[in-house]
């Protein structure tokens, strides 16, 4: 295809999900970009941004991703302030859960995390105290939450503050600075601006890139292959990053991971609704009776589910603060994914989070077996890098 027949564009920003919508919107907020395009085969918001936890905090072991982190969150402040919160930005926090009484290291992460003022945001709650200090969170409203963190290891004050939790925790990191969002509203929300600066959306497959600046593209669309040639060029293809590399001789070190999570109806009330996002940390051995682990040991396939596992079991309430939904996930996998083939789905995977999850909540344990009908098993692929920074 001769440069003379294909479009122009100042950017083509390559992704249409939650990374390459975003980059769209702030460069023709902020700096008056009009021509932008975003070019995606699929629907915006897709793949792995309509799988996503639609979580975030400030919460890191290092101070610049805990800076990276709240630069982000600020920027969703202010869209919820500008949008009258279409996107839902709840503050319950994060509760990051463990039975060690010793936090075996997490303390020390949280000073070195927030860095310098870090004594001024983490308040520590001790047995015994009178602990009159801790607020609990007491609405999902974003801007009148508190900072910081707060470390209950007071037993009788984790108990009161959240009676759904078995009764061997010892410790409770609070989270503050740390909630969820609609991420769909948000892509909505940002794609729409786009469009109203001058920016546009165009459905289809790159194939071929040629560059350096201008950057030649070739997009398979609908209606046939068409070019686009752009100044400058942004990959923001999500678990496809890798391969618009390619296309420039580039080889990038990432690998994709397929992660899985299940929502569902909360018919038996097990999780409060204000219940923050709950993360339990310990090491998981899977509560299965003598039957059970006779019939899982007769299968390499499924004896693996006898063994130790990592923690990172996560549950929320999922939707409105009047709802009934809650969602479960465990990233416990860590085998790299081909993206170009079909979700690796593990059918087991519900009954698994169900059993993790109910050790520290037991109150969805009537559920091991019984999923409510509509319940979703869903999951995504995570674009990694070897260090898991961004």
């Amino acid at each position: 295809m001769r440069v003379e027949e294909a479009r122009t564009c100042d950017v083509a920003v390559i992704g249409a999900g939650s990374i390459g919508i975003a980059v769209a919107y702030y460069l023709v907020r902020n700096h008056e970009l009009k021509n932008v395009v975003l070019i995606d085969q699929a629907a915006p918001m897709s793949l792995t941004s309509a799988q996503s936890g639609e979580n975030y905090r400030n919460w890191w072991p290092h101070p610049t991703m805990t800076a990276f982190t709240n630069h982000s969150i600020a920027l969703l402040e202010d869209i919820a302030s500008e949008t009258g919160n279409r996107i839902n930005m709840t503050r319950r926090g994060y509760a990051l859960v463990t039975r060690n009484a010793s936090q075996s290291g997490l303390i020390e992460d949280l000073y070195r995390g927030y860095g310098e003022g870090s004594e001024k945001l983490i308040r520590i709650h001790d047995r015994g105290e009178a602990n009159r200090s801790y607020q609990p969170s007491v609405s999902a409203a974003w801007d009148q939450a508190l900072e910081g963190v707060d470390v209950m290891r007071d037993p009788g004050l984790i108990q009161r503050t959240f009676p759904n939790f078995a009764s061997d925790v010892a410790s409770v990191l609070h989270v503050r600075r740390a909630g969820s969002i609609s991420g769909q509203q948000l892509g909505q929300f940002m794609l729409e601006k786009i469009r109203e600066a001058g920016g546009q959306l165009l459905r289809g497959k790159l194939v071929a890139v040629d560059g350096p600046a201008p950057f030649d593209l070739t997009v398979e669309t609908a209606e046939g292959r068409i070019g686009v040639r752009a100044g400058r060029l942004v990959n923001a293809a999500g678990p496809f990053l890798r391969d618009v590399a390619q296309m420039l001789g580039e080889d990038l070190p990432v690998s994709c991971v397929f992660q899985q999570k299940i929502a569902f109806e909360d018919r038996e009330r097990a999780i409060p609704r204000d219940l923050p996002f709950a993360i339990d940390l310990d090491s998981q051995q899977l509560d299965w009776s003598a039957d059970e682990r006779e019939i899982l040991a007769e299968n390499p396939v499924t004896a693996r589910l006898l063994e130790s596992m990592p923690g990172g079991i996560h549950c929320r309430p999922d939707g409105a603060e009047d709802g009934k939904w809650i969602k479960l996930g465990w990233a416990f996998n860590d085998r790299p994914t081909d993206p170009h083939g079909a979700d690796p789905v593990d059918d087991q995977f519900p009954d698994m989070v169900l059993r993790a999850a109910s050790r520290l909540q037991p109150a969805l344990k009537p559920y091991l077996g019984h999923l409510p009908r509509g319940a979703h098993h869903y999951g995504g692929c995570d674009p990694l890098t070897p260090e898991s920074g961004p």
